[in-house]
């Protein structure tokens, strides 16, 4: 795999040839993390001709440090934190409340400006597709993971570009599969692996989604099993 990647486009082209084997399936789905996964798994599902919407992750940012993640939080509840960081940094659980809840406003604001008045996709027996455009820790990728499955999926396969070894590892006991393109070492930043990481915008979100949803690849007609 040829290092760096184009831009997210490009790396969402190549993911979808990854996922070949789950082309033409009316029982699959796939879900981006926004913001920067939604160009990813936009390519990816129209590569293999399934349905595209979100999963809606925010992660939870080390105070002082906030690209480093003590843990993350998904729709639905859920919550995933890094125990063996917060306990070597001793960070206050009256700190870990406050970065929770402006999180959460975070993740409802997104959920109203990018799904409007789209009806949260059906996850019930289909199979998903994670997608990311990579991962460092993999904290949001979890709590990602952590949601789906208290809504009764098929399966769950991660799918991201690049992210580092241990990463990778740990997300295998979690998740059914994962596809991941490239595992450099030493890793430091996802963006490192990308000749173009601009920051995607919630318009360029917005737009995306929308073409998917008004787009006839894939099966949005799938109906949950009682």
């Amino acid at each position: 795999m040829k290092l760096p990647f184009e831009n997210r486009v490009y790396a969402g082209r190549l993911l979808g040839q990854a996922l070949a084997k789950y082309a033409n399936r009316p029982d699959v789905i796939v879900l981006a993390l926004p913001r920067g996964g939604v160009p990813v798994g936009f390519e990816a599902a129209q590569a293999i001709n399934a349905s595209l919407d979100i999963m809606l992750v925010r992660k939870l940012g080390t105070p002082g440090h906030e690209e480093l993640a003590m843990g993350a939080i998904a729709s639905g509840g859920v919550s995933v934190l890094n125990s063996d960081l917060v306990a070597r940094l001793l960070i206050d659980p009256e700190l870990i409340a406050a970065v929770t809840k402006r999180e959460q406003q975070e993740l409802e604001r997104r959920e109203r400006a990018y799904r409007g008045d789209h009806a949260p996709p059906v996850v019930q027996n289909r199979h998903v597709i994670l997608v990311d455009d990579g991962l460092a820790t993999g904290a949001s990728m979890r709590a990602a993971v952590a949601a789906l499955k208290q809504r009764n999926p098929a399966s769950i396969i991660v799918a991201i570009p690049v992210a580092p070894p241990d990463t990778v590892e740990v997300l295998k006991e979690e998740a059914d599969e994962v596809v991941c393109l490239a595992m450099p070492e030493p890793f430091l930043a996802v963006g490192r692996w990308y000749g173009d990481f601009s920051q995607t915008s919630d318009d360029e979100v917005k737009s995306l989604l929308t073409r998917a949803w008004t787009t006839e690849f894939g099966s949005p007609n799938f109906t949950e099993q009682p």
